[in-house]
């Protein structure tokens, strides 16, 4: 096994940087994500580690050799694509044993790894079949046997469950999951879906702009954004963002969430008078059919049944519109044109002016 390192890694296209002076290290025998949004460099950077990208500057590493000037195929590297790559006119097991047959392995171990892989991704059964039979997503599977028994430093994946079809999505997604935590390998995983990304990954490194906004596992990377955009692009929807200003009373500092006419308990890193952004996740709003101590009454427009059975609501506050989620068992809750909202500060994060996160609101509600 390999870990990756760049060291200030660019590619620029025109005046356009796709990667942007990237020194970064890919953990050592995890699954790391690269997770963003379309163009923000996720592709790029992924085919500039694989060679098949050439860097306009910097430097890429697999463990201590330097492998920025070697062609893909002196990387020692596999690599699976959105479009599942398989040898017709041959069966699941020969697909899988081909390029260990073209390495010259011996006959035992090529038994023995195709044999392993197979089991790994649900493909005993299918070892016979010839693989113009199969489904979409067995093909992709066999794709990633192939590149798995030949035991590569690194292993790619381009967005390999783009083509799969939805209601195939989820039995991959184990067999993938339980295959990655047998062999220990270094992977990364370029995907724009973070549903994918939350249940693969070791790690996720969330891009923007042709750099890496944060890199955490993925619990922490949802709890703990470090900034706006980080808080945005995760959760479905993402957080809930209400402007606010800060007030000091004494050696205590409030904000004032002024659309909603709320006070929320914050510690220091701000500024008497500060505009600052309070975030919350829509599931971490409270929603009451009554008043409680520190709960505000806001507007009700509109209420929508998500996956899972929670409640999306969206939510007016003199005219300021935001959404909260509850769970299938609190929809007695909501009823009429109007609720009751709380927000626990220990939920809630505060951003400055430019969306970098300032601290914790304090751990007092």
């Amino acid at each position: 096994m390999s870990g990756i390192r760049t060291e200030k890694l660019t590619k620029m296209f025109g005046t356009l940087a796709a990667v942007d002076d990237l020194t970064f290290d890919f953990a050592d025998g995890k699954v790391t994500c690269l997770l963003g949004p379309s163009g923000c460099g996720k592709t790029t950077l992924l085919r500039m580690i694989a060679g098949l990208e050439t860097p306009t500057g910097g430097r890429v590493f697999f463990g201590d050799r330097e492998v920025t000037d070697l062609s893909p195929r002196d990387r020692n590297i596999g690599m699976v694509f959105q479009y599942p790559v398989v040898y017709r006119g041959m069966t699941v097991e020969e697909n899988v044993a081909a390029p260990l047959k073209a390495a010259r392995i011996d006959r035992p171990t090529i038994a023995a790894r195709t044999e392993e892989v197979l089991s790994l991704l649900e493909l005993r059964g299918r070892r016979d079949v010839p693989v113009e039979s199969l489904s979409s997503v067995e093909r992709q599977k066999v794709a990633v046997a192939r590149e798995v028994a030949r035991k590569p430093s690194i292993i790619l994946f381009d967005e390999p469950m783009t083509n799969v079809d939805s209601a195939s999505k989820l039995a991959f997604k184990r067999s993938f999951k339980i295959l990655t935590q047998e062999i220990n390998q270094t992977i990364v995983y370029v995907t724009h879906d973070q549903t994918e990304a939350m249940t693969l990954a070791d790690r996720i490194a969330l891009m923007e702009e042709g750099r890496i906004a944060q890199y955490n596992d993925p619990r922490t990377l949802y709890n703990e954004p470090e900034d706006t955009f980080a808080g945005w692009f995760l959760g479905n929807p993402g957080m809930t963002f209400l402007p606010a200003r800060v007030e000091r009373n004494g050696q205590a500092f409030s904000a004032l969430l002024r659309d909603v006419n709320m006070r929320l308990p914050i510690t220091g890193g701000v500024e008497e008078g500060q505009k600052v952004t309070v975030g919350i996740r829509p599931e971490k709003i409270g929603i009451f059919s009554a008043a409680r101590d520190g709960s505000v009454r806001v507007g009700l427009r509109r209420s929508s049944v998500t996956t899972g059975g929670q409640l999306l609501l969206e939510l007016d506050a003199n005219g300021f519109r935001f959404k909260a989620k509850i769970g299938p068992e609190l929809r007695g809750t909501v009823q009429g044109d109007s609720v009751w909202v709380g927000i626990d500060s220990r939920d809630a994060r505060i951003f400055n002016e430019d969306g970098a996160l300032i601290r914790q609101i304090a751990t007092t509600a």
